[in-house]
């Protein structure tokens, strides 16, 4: 769902995140939540006759609907990095509790552009959804790990066999579980995959209804401070990409085409901002979280990620990807993620000038 709430001028009323704290984490997760719209930029710069960026089609008419993962926070990126009043067009931000319900509604129309990780593309593009990759990010593997409870008897991943693992379905963590069993010689037929989403594994791990669960920052960090030890992270697993994804009808509306390109080019801003700052959007973050900050501390800099361009490696990373799911028959047939896939907006990666400190 998403909730429009009104500006006047450049006084924008930004809504906090669903928070994250562990005592609230089941009941904000479980699906997609509402959030707020916003009239970007400055309001003043998405007034009729607002040019993008990159050419002449105007967005200053623009409504663009941005998808948001709850506790990733391109809506508070953009803010900590003083730039959300420099979206030259209108916005709404709708939370989402991971990439494959996000994706599920850009396929639906709901949604424009939102960021993922690295599997949601893989199955939306598996089950025809009409989705297209606009920009790629890579991580630092610290910010995908397997956690375990702090007395658990799991010391490897060979521990792993037989055991019950907690994961989102269709996320990167998949992917991430998937590899870290392959390396160990075993497969998702020697262990039980429980498909929750964050709050539900979140909750599953605590209880004892799982015995390790496969997450992401900031729930990795969340968890460690609740108890939890870290099995592995994502140094040698998984893949080092995520990635915008734009739906293609957005994609064919010359203006909002335009919109997205001046959005792309500021998210990677706000990223490499992020980077350089990482103490300055923990603070931030923690407000939209309500993680303590010595938490989000961490996560700032675990969750670190860099624009890069498109390139034919990282096609073929994902094609990758998309080959290991459908050996381990978690999607229905091959796909060519080559279709799903397009260069054209590489050159704002290249947004390194800087945001406001």
């Amino acid at each position: 769902m998403t909730t429009q709430i009104p500006y006047s001028g450049n006084n924008r009323r930004l809504r906090r995140m669903a928070p994250l704290a562990v005592a609230v984490l089941t009941a904000v997760f479980a699906a997609a939540c509402s959030s707020s719209g916003s009239g970007s930029g400055a309001a003043a710069g998405a007034s009729s006759g607002t040019t993008s960026q990159a050419g002449e089609t105007s967005v200053g008419n623009v409504t663009l609907h941005i998808g948001d993962q709850a506790g990733s926070g391109a809506e508070a990126l953009l803010t900590a990095a003083g730039l959300i009043h420099k979206l030259p067009f209108h916005a709404t931000f709708s939370d989402f509790t991971s990439g494959p319900p996000m994706l599920q509604a850009m396929g639906a129309g709901a949604v424009d552009i939102g960021a993922v990780g690295n599997s949601p593309p893989v199955f939306a593009a598996a089950g025809g959804s009409q989705i297209t990759i606009v920009g790629a990010l890579k991580s630092s593997p610290a910010g995908s790990a397997i956690v375990v409870p702090k007395n658990s008897p799991i010391h490897s991943v060979a521990d792993l066999k037989g055991k019950k693992i907690a994961v989102a379905q269709g996320s990167s963590a998949n992917y991430h579980v998937l590899t870290v069993l392959q390396k160990a010689g075993l497969s998702v037929k020697d262990v039980t995959l429980d498909y929750l989403q964050p709050a539900e594994g979140q909750a599953a791990l605590s209880s004892g209804a799982v015995d390790a669960w496969d997450i992401w920052t900031p729930f990795t960090e969340a968890a460690v401070a609740k108890g939890a030890r870290v099995l592995v992270t994502g140094q040698g697993y998984g893949s080092p990409y995520s990635f915008e994804v734009a739906s293609r009808a957005a994609l064919a509306d010359p203006a909002k085409a335009a919109a997205i390109t001046a959005y792309l080019k500021l998210i990677n801003q706000a990223h490499i901002w992020a980077n350089t700052h990482p103490d300055a959007w923990a603070r931030v973050w923690a407000q939209g979280t309500g993680l303590p900050d010595s938490i989000m501390q961490t996560a700032a800099r675990d969750a670190q990620s860099t624009p890069i361009p498109i390139t034919p490696a990282v096609v073929a990373s994902e094609q990758h990807i998309a080959d290991a799911y459908q050996t381990a028959g978690l999607i229905p047939g091959k796909v060519d993620l080559a279709n799903f896939v397009v260069t054209r907006f590489n050159s704002t990666a290249d947004s390194t000038a800087g945001a406001s400190s």
